[in-house]
């Protein structure tokens, strides 16, 4: 009886969470605001290859987690962002810093830990914030972003805003403890919080397949009646549909929504990391048929977009992004005085 009752659930599961993609519904953006889109991309790309050159140089160092692939997935989110929405993630973290407008001089001087980084070179890769943007962090422990970003939206219900929260996380966190008391305490305010699971298929090192019992994701915020979609994280349009979705639902004071995103990492999880648990075929099939910017790109000429505006697009990200890391290894280091700042002491 159990049995039975369980599969049914599971089959049912199923038919309420096929993969959102685009194609079954066109292009919500405009040529104008896809060009845009297009750009922001390939500066997420030109940033990330930019910085692993600059880790295996020695100019980079501690850990540096690359976002190469899944640039559609902040992209087609940040969209949608209005002034006072906050955004908190892990430690892949550079392209949503980049996406909510942090500048590429002040993220590439962090991460070589310079004087002039958003953390004032202490905080690296990892541990980088802006007030300013209302970008709150990556954090290095596993999930618990999940927790301060529901903090971050139970703030905006209190402040009675009409403000997001969004907080980002792997796969490999969506077993965390805490993102289950996170998932009740939103759902138990009606806070308005957009989960955002980017599920790049290798948590760490291991297949999700291996580490989740779970297949479909989108359904981990069932119990609490959270409602989701499982979306296809290499799409930009198809992003940026599931978000407009979760969007209104948060705004209009519903509570928390969430949101899977299969999407794909190109590199290992980190720099120090050769990769070897899958087939390089498989990167480069994935690279071949799904690149969330070449995508972009072949629906852009088909639109009648000529290739002198690629050519300039690419000419300017290269310009900002070799700034940037000018600008960055230019920047003084910090002064050995900033030891005993920034420091929280409790008598």
């Amino acid at each position: 009886m159990h049995i039975q009752e369980t599969a049914s659930l599971t089959r049912t599961a199923k038919k309420l969470t096929p993969v959102l993609r685009a194609d079954d519904n066109g292009s919500p953006l405009s040529q104008e605001e896809t060009i845009i889109a297009y750009q922001r991309m390939v500066l997420l790309r030109r940033f990330e290859e930019k910085a692993g050159q600059l880790y295996g140089m020695g100019l980079i160092g501690g850990f540096c987690h690359l976002y190469i692939g899944q640039e559609a997935v902040v992209t087609g989110i940040g969209l949608l962002m209005k002034e006072g929405d906050k955004v908190i993630t892990s430690y892949r973290d550079h392209a949503h810093m980049l996406s909510v407008g942090m500048t590429a001089r002040g993220v590439m001087a962090e991460l070589t830990g310079r004087q002039d980084g958003y953390s004032r070179g202490k905080g690296g890769s990892m541990h980088m914030f802006s007030r300013e943007k209302h970008f709150y962090g990556g954090h290095g422990i596993v999930g618990a972003q999940v927790a301060i970003g529901t903090g971050l939206a139970f703030a905006n219900k209190y402040r009675g805003t009409q403000e997001v929260g969004i907080a980002y996380f792997g796969e490999g966190a969506a077993q965390q403890g805490q993102v289950f008391e996170s998932f009740n305490f939103a759902a138990l305010h009606k806070l308005p919080c957009i989960y955002v699971i980017e599920n790049n298929r290798y948590g760490m090192g291991t297949s999700v397949e291996r580490s989740s019992a779970a297949k479909d994701l989108s359904q981990l915020g069932r119990p609490w009646q959270i409602p989701s979609l499982k979306v296809d994280g290499m799409d930009l349009f198809a992003v940026h549909q599931a978000a407009g979705e979760a969007m209104a639902h948060c705004r209009a004071g519903k509570g928390p929504f969430l949101l899977e995103m299969e999407t794909y990492r190109y590199r290992g999880h980190s720099m120090s990391d050769p990769a070897r648990y899958r087939d390089r075929a498989e990167v480069d099939e994935m690279r071949k048929t799904r690149d969330p910017i070449e995508h972009i790109r072949k629906y852009l000429s088909k639109q009648g977009v000529a290739d002198s505006v690629f050519k300039k697009i690419e000419d300017d990200v290269k310009a900002e992004v070799n700034d940037a890391a000018q600008f960055a290894q230019q920047s003084p280091e910090p002064g050995i005085d900033s030891l005993w700042t920034d420091v929280l002491v409790e008598y």
